[in-house]
């Protein structure tokens, strides 16, 4: 027991440790970036609240540390100086810094490029290492673009990396972009995906989109060469409920690296001028099989409402809205019972735990063999809403005293569940646990799984 609580206050004690310095360096980049906008502001003469960046240096040579450090692609025929010199002066914004944001910057980096750019307004925590490979144990809770920067800074120096901590947004977004000439759309949600395409046609910006779920990735390039925007493949959002994103689909962490590493190569070429780039086509990734396919898509819509030659959108809009989804992967509560039809962790621990009731864990079977509830059993949510249950708990439902309780991980798919049973058993007491099984680590077992 003595052991224990030392360990539970040396844990405590690193994690302290570990946000002071994520604070501390915080502040530092804070600082040195209000120090780049007087410096600038004061050269240029103008007010210091510009959005603008400081005028980037034009280099027209190679140093010796240049020529060293890419010498394996300089000595390629169709890249040579002239390439790196166009790598060296350029500058790319990474709009995600997660599975697919990560080797791309990191390669970026390596490469040569002399600016980078990394959105991004989340932290950093351990569900993120198997697949966002800059970061590390000892900078969990930095932001996720100042953990990413101190990464890509040790592995070349060279390159003038700026972080931009913050949720990209119609308000923000132009002033962030126009500073750069190549934008890599790695995010994981299609509020952010219209609103960088809309952007980029607006700046007249290239954008290499990437995404990448459970075994499967797909890559283009918008707005080159006269090809295609994201809305003229796309001018209406898809249904809210088709949509997954790795948080709740899963995701192979090498999917997201072969995705990530192909964004920067399409960055390089776009910007070096170098082969075939992406554009008018998608590059299909079945990770199961490890096929890539190549197919054609549409060419620009004559009508699109952003890229044709009479905009209906000329300016921003609310894309959240627009969408019917939020800009981001946070837990988004959702309320569709009354209070009185659902349960606290709590509650259920000190009242039903203990006496005789059916507890329906509606996650899919992967999930629930990574943890359970004492006494649960698995109906998976399709099996709820196609009845299939009905036969399987055939004796316990007709027990109308028996309480049911539907549970989930975040205890948004068991007020669905609940609708469903209780249209077919409107006599039963029917209830769901809120917050699912995060509630119940952060309010009643915190030694029980999260993920």
């Amino acid at each position: 027991m003595i052991e224990l609580g030392v360990e539970e206050e040396r844990t405590k004690l690193k994690r302290e440790i570990a946000e002071l310095r994520a604070a501390l360096y915080s502040k530092e980049q804070s600082l040195l970036y209000l120090d780049e906008i007087v410096s600038a502001a004061a050269a240029r003469g103008v007010d210091e609240d510009a959005p603008e960046s400081p005028t980037r240096t034009l280099h027209t040579k190679l140093t010796n540390d240049d020529i060293a450090r890419y010498s394996r692609q300089l000595i390629l025929p169709d890249f040579g100086v002239q390439g790196q010199l166009k790598l060296k002066n350029s500058s790319v914004l990474i709009v995600g810094m997660g599975g697919l944001g990560c080797p791309a910057a990191q390669y970026l980096a390596a490469a040569g490029c002399g600016h980078l750019g990394l959105v991004d307004y989340d932290h950093v925590e351990r569900s993120n290492f198997h697949r966002q490979i800059l970061h590390s144990e000892t900078r969990v809770g930095w932001t996720k673009p100042d953990s990413a920067r101190f990464a890509l800074l040790e592995l070349n120096p060279h390159c003038e990396i700026r972080s931009h901590v913050r949720l990209l947004n119609r308000f923000n977004a132009l002033n962030i972009i126009r500073s750069y000439d190549v934008v890599l759309d790695c995010s994981d949600n299609v509020a952010t995906r219209y609103l960088l395409s809309d952007a980029c046609v607006m700046l007249q910006k290239p954008l290499v989109s990437g995404s990448a779920l459970k075994m499967d990735g797909q890559l283009t390039v918008y707005n080159y060469a006269n090809g295609p925007c994201y809305r003229c493949l796309y001018p209406v959002p898809p249904p809210k409920e088709s949509v997954t994103n790795c948080g709740d689909g899963g995701v192979l962490g090498a999917v997201t690296g072969t995705i990530g590493a192909m964004q920067a190569l399409e960055a390089i070429k776009v910007i070096v001028g170098l082969g075939d780039v992406l554009a008018g086509r998608l590059l299909i990734f079945d990770g199961s099989t490890s096929l890539f396919r190549n197919i054609r898509i549409r060419n620009k819509r004559p009508n699109c409402h952003v890229c044709s030659a009479q905009p209906l959108i000329t300016q921003l809009i609310d894309y959240e809205m627009f969408c019917g989804m939020r800009a981001n992967d946070k837990d988004a509560e959702q309320n569709l019972l009354s209070v009185g039809d659902r349960l606290k962790v709590k509650e259920y621990q000190e009242q039903l735990q203990t006496q005789q009731h059916l507890l329906i864990d509606v996650r899919p079977p992967a999930e629930f063999e990574i943890c359970q509830l004492p006494g649960a059993v698995n109906v998976p949510l399709a099996e709820i809403l196609d009845d299939s249950y009905i036969k399987r708990f055939g004796s316990q439902l007709e027990d109308k005293d028996l309480p049911i309780i539907l549970l989930c991980r975040r205890g948004n798919d068991s007020q669905i569940a609940v609708q469903h049973v209780r249209s077919r058993f409107p006599k039963h007491s029917i209830r769901d646990l809120i917050g699912g099984l995060h509630a119940w680590t952060n309010t009643v077992d915190p030694s029980f799984p999260i993920y």
